[in-house]
């Protein structure tokens, strides 16, 4: 347990106090929270945690290991922001308590932080170390490694959820997009714009077919596509885990980056990391030389779907009847509808999508349970959030889950095996369906 004395204070420097007293307790964000909705316990919800933040700082509660763990039972998820009539900051407390909190807990297992230390300043901030892994991950999967692996029962040593997320990994690369396509594509037809394309760290590595098909729906649409080789990962897991001092190093090598390739706006493929690239300008508040560079690069931030809706041309999908009917519905990124406000650009180029039968999917802006590495961190909430969302996609009988977000793609993929339903029910990313549905002309 941290020394509570010493949390309390951390507390008090880093928590925003004016922003935690805007809560007015009214509850409108309790329907919206999926801890709260799963167990209907006070402390699980927005409201409670912000009232356990409020009591820490003001010296009525001592936060020791029951704080902390509550406020790592949070998803971050944000859907409390807009039902919030405040406007309260959830996103932004929540990170700072747990920024707090990394810098006295005890509760980590002796071999928690050097994991921790390893991933979070050393894996992600590497573009070199990443495509390292990139290429091991595809040795394990190709040499015969993982099938010995898993038909030894090797796997079982492992807790069931990390086995089970091992299975549906897809096929690793250490050849990322600019190793594909170079740093520079032009745009077809008449030129609307010049993007930046943030490549990510994951995604980059596991799944590089997606950020290959982004870049030539972008191209398709009008736009230049430069991809600066300088950017890196986007902080957005260090932000969430209590690692701010290592996102805030990472966000301005991406600002410096981007600023150098004289784009008019960049663009993420992945809600999560999109959200965070959208708030640089917060992350970076209290650093007054950067408040210039993170507020232009706040504000050029957009998603590959609202991009493509607002300023691209419009893509040239094959007529209707050229392509088999299929039916497709959608999976929000919590990221991406709750701080990007982006769930309607998505619905909109699959309903114009050609021989595309889209189907509304209940509840499906509620969080599937992946948020990062929460289904790694906390499975067993992750598991009971997971066979909700499953049940009202099996509902639609769609043929393709569609989703904006990597985490959400495996989460959906693991719950298409759990479920049975491979071969009647298949997770995509929203630029590898989009690409699929592109005239075969334009190849």
């Amino acid at each position: 347990m941290a020394s509570a004395a010493q949390l309390q204070e951390t507390l008090r420097l880093k928590l925003d106090y004016e922003e935690l007293t805007n809560c007015m307790r009214c509850g409108f964000c309790l329907p919206h929270c999926p801890t709260f909705k799963e167990t209907g316990v006070e402390a699980e919800s927005p409201r409670g945690r912000l009232a356990l933040m409020k009591a820490a700082v003001d010296g009525v509660l001592e936060p020791g290991a029951g704080f902390e763990d509550q406020m790592y039972h949070c998803l971050g998820c944000r859907a409390c922001e807009p039902a919030c009539p405040a406007d309260v900051k959830y996103g932004h407390l929540i990170e700072q308590t747990r920024d707090a909190i990394e810098e006295h807990t005890t509760q980590h297992r002796w071999w928690i932080k050097p994991i921790r230390s390893l991933v979070f300043k050393q894996l992600f901030p590497s573009q070199k170390r990443m495509k390292l892994l990139g290429y091991s991950l595809r040795f394990y999967q190709q040499s015969g490694l993982q099938k010995l692996a898993q038909g030894t029962g090797l796997m079982k040593m492992f807790p069931a959820h990390m086995a089970e997320m091992e299975a549906i990994l897809p096929e690793a690369s250490g050849k990322g997009v600019i190793e594909r396509l170079g740093t520079f594509v032009p745009a077809k037809g008449a030129k609307v714009g010049t993007v930046g394309m943030f490549r990510g760290c994951l995604m980059d590595v596991l799944f590089t077919q997606t950020n290959v098909h982004t870049v030539e729906l972008l191209s398709e649409a009008g736009f230049d596509v430069v991809i600066p080789e300088a950017q890196n990962c986007c902080g957005a897991l260090h932000a969430h885990s209590g690692e701010t001092s290592q996102a805030k190093e990472l966000a301005k090598r991406n600002i410096e980056a981007f600023q150098a390739s004289g784009v008019d706006y960049i663009v993420s493929n992945a809600g999560g990391c999109g959200a965070i690239l959208m708030e640089y300008d917060h992350l970076l508040h209290d650093e007054p030389a950067w408040n210039e560079s993170s507020a232009w690069f706040a504000k050029r931030v957009k998603d590959l779907s609202a991009i493509l809706v607002e300023r691209g041309h419009k893509l040239p999908f094959a007529e209707a009847g050229s392509q088999p009917e299929v039916s497709v519905t959608y999976q929000d990124s919590c990221h991406l509808r709750n701080v990007m406000k982006g769930g309607t650009a998505p619905r909109q180029l699959l309903n114009s999508a050609s021989s595309c039968s889209f189907i509304e999917m209940k509840d499906a802006g509620s969080c599937c349970g992946s948020a990062g590495i929460y289904n790694l961190t906390q499975p067993e909430m992750a598991g009971q959030l997971l066979e909700k969302k499953m049940t009202n996609a099996n509902a639609t009988n769609a043929r393709y889950l569609v989703t904006s977000n990597p985490g959400c793609l495996l989460q959906m993929k693991l719950g298409i095996a759990k479920h049975g339903q491979q071969g009647k029910m298949e997770a995509v990313h929203i630029a590898d369906f989009l690409h699929e549905r592109l005239a075969q002309s334009t190849h």
